[in-house]
């Protein structure tokens, strides 16, 4: 109903092609006082163009008919968003939502670039940094005997399971809404 949406539309999608790159993202982070805090890994990440396309191709498939038959029952537009098409979304939302959470949550990156401190390291980036090189600092003298059984493979493994747990926890209660959402564009008969 919106003349302009095509052309509005790849007005965003030409950012996906084009981005901006780290050196800008940083400057624009530090120059607005984010840097060693929390929005500087939430803020940068949180308004993603693909997702907006995969909504945006998920609305166009939902039958006109639907609308249609709440603007009949009486239904306001704010009504038809809550009650209809937000319910029917589900799927998509909770798939779209994962794919944010896993991509951000195994970005180590961005914590070394915008954390000054490596004590306010996120999970990824610390377990990066202690892969790439174990602080033999952080260890007491009781330790020092149990480590000398473990190889160094081993401790590495324990990293690295330890950091993908909580994804490994949240996954099985989307999951149902994982696979929905993967298959809701597809032909159906």
């Amino acid at each position: 109903q919106f003349g302009w949406r095509t052309k509005y539309v790849w007005y965003f999608v030409i950012t996906m092609f084009f981005g901006g790159g780290v050196i800008p993202t940083y400057i624009i982070v530090k120059e607005t006082m984010l840097l060693n805090t929390i929005w500087a890994l939430i803020i940068p990440g949180a308004l993603n163009v693909w997702s907006a396309v995969l909504m945006l191709n998920f609305f166009r498939g939902i039958p006109k008919e639907m609308e249609e038959a709440a603007l009949i029952d009486g239904a306001g537009h704010w009504s038809i968003l809550w009650k209809i098409y937000l319910p029917v979304s589900l799927p998509s939302i909770a798939t779209i939502g994962l794919f944010t959470i896993v991509g951000h949550w195994n970005s180590w990156f961005d914590g070394i670039i915008y954390m000054n401190s490596p004590e306010k390291y996120p999970l990824q980036s610390y377990l990066y940094t202690l892969v790439k090189s174990i602080n033999f600092k952080m260890i007491t003298a009781q330790d020092i005997s149990t480590l000398q059984n473990l190889s160094e493979k081993t401790l590495r493994t324990a990293q690295i399971f330890l950091g993908a747990l909580p994804i490994m926890l949240v996954y099985p209660f989307l999951q149902k809404y994982f696979v929905k959402g993967i298959t809701i564009g597809s032909v159906k008969e």
